[in-house]
């Protein structure tokens, strides 16, 4: 028994000497070995550090639409793409929901470590002539000279959004409830170009704008709300998958806030009414600093008789490139004409999930900088404007946004 309880005493001492070497001999010293984060770096965005501006027009509202009130608001850091998403950077979400059904109807899939799931295997070769794949073209009737045309009606998205909103203001929710999941058609609307404009020859852009190599670079448009969403959460589980495996998770990717958009827009130039901190729309050799309607309706003016490269002219002090003009830009935040009456002064935005049997005015989101088709007062920092959220306008695109975790960039420590 003594020898036992010698045993029992040593092991104690032992284990209370190894809990203090791990616990700093009883200091408070909070969990140790943590994940260490340094920041991120996402490729093809800039930073927009934190600050505050005064919303709202910087110039006469002389359509008198009374829906921006001036008001100071906060905004805190955050990451943005330079340029709107592109349509080759769009291709590549529609190419792998494209491979993924591809895959799937080829059964290219590989059991998961434990052996409870199947995922598709990527690494196999998809072979477009196998007539297992006939059921992704165009059949019968709906086929047009006899050319194998893969039917885009079918690419078909789903993903998944969480109702924060209604998780932090119920009490005992259950969490399925919150978690919400779609299925969206991410197929750009390329009859856009047609449809919007009436007795006006379009065609060839519904035809070419986005299969064809001479736009790669230029905004991708004809692409609605929830569309835009869905390549958000594409993008997050992409950025995702190819992190390191110590790395802890970032903030997904998302569309900006409205307010986001105006602070980044301005490039701290507080007050001035377009990007370049000017109050004209041409420099001081008459040159046109953005693409949109000149004029009453010298459209090619500015070099651009629709879009232009999403990279074109100069950016912004935060290196933003056409904020004003060139395509309109969906935002996160559900429109409301007094918003600024009453949304709060810190990271403003108002969120509604219109569901299909609203009213049509509870669908419609905030859509900011003008676009190629529109006159200079639309490509105002503090003009607002709205589109219902299942519309696609071929002067509509996005560009997206990721929150900045930490007090500012250089707050690595």
């Amino acid at each position: 028994m003594r020898n036992l309880n010698l045993s029992l005493l040593v092991l104690g001492l032992f284990f209370i000497a190894s809990c203090g070497k791990k616990q700093q001999d009883g200091q408070l010293t909070g969990v140790l070995e943590r994940p260490k984060w340094g920041g991120i770096n996402p490729f093809g965005m800039v930073y927009v550090p934190s600050g505050s501006f005064v919303s709202g027009q910087s110039d006469q509202d002389f359509l008198n639409s009374n829906i921006q009130k001036s008001k100071t608001h906060s905004i805190s850091g955050f990451y943005m793409d330079d340029t709107e998403i592109t349509n080759n950077e769009y291709r590549q979400f529609v190419y792998w929901v494209r491979d993924s059904l591809a895959h799937a109807a080829l059964g290219h899939y590989i059991d998961s470590d434990d052996g409870s799931t199947q995922n598709i295997d990527w690494e196999q070769e998809i072979d477009w002539e196998d007539e297992t794949l006939d059921a992704m073209n165009f059949q019968g009737a709906d086929a047009f000279k006899g050319v194998k045309e893969h039917d885009t009606r079918q690419y078909v998205y789903e993903w998944e959004w969480k109702d924060w909103q209604a998780a932090a203001h119920s009490r005992g929710i259950k969490r399925s409830s919150i978690i919400h999941k779609e299925k969206t058609p991410i197929y750009p609307d390329t009859l856009s170009f047609v449809r919007d404009f009436s007795y006006s020859y379009n065609e060839p852009m519904m035809r070419n704008y986005f299969s064809h190599p001479a736009f790669d670079d230029y905004p991708v448009v004809g692409i609605n709300w929830k569309q835009a969403r869905a390549f958000c959460y594409w993008r997050t589980l992409l950025w995702n998958t190819y992190k390191a495996e110590d790395e802890p998770n970032s903030e997904e990717f998302r569309l900006p806030l409205e307010h986001e958009w105006e602070w980044a827009a301005r490039g701290g130039r507080d007050l001035a009414p377009f990007p370049w901190g000017g109050y004209y729309l041409r420099n001081a050799k008459g040159c046109l600093l953005a693409n949109f309607k000149p004029g009453r309706g010298n459209y090619p003016e500015d070099g651009g008789q629709y879009t232009v490269k999403a990279d074109a002219y100069f950016p912004n002090e935060y290196g933003l490139y056409n904020m004003s003009g060139n395509v309109s830009e969906w935002t996160e935040t559900a429109f409301h004409d007094g918003a600024n009456n009453f949304i709060h002064d810190i990271n403003p935005d108002i969120k509604y999930e219109a569901k299909a049997e609203d009213p049509e005015s509870f669908k419609r989101k905030v859509i900011r900088g003008g676009s190629w088709k529109d006159v200079g007062y639309y490509l105002q920092t503090g003009t607002r404007s709205w589109e219902f959220q299942d519309t696609s306008k071929s002067y509509i695109g996005f560009r997206t946004v990721l929150s900045f975790l930490g007090r500012s960039q250089n707050d690595f420590n």
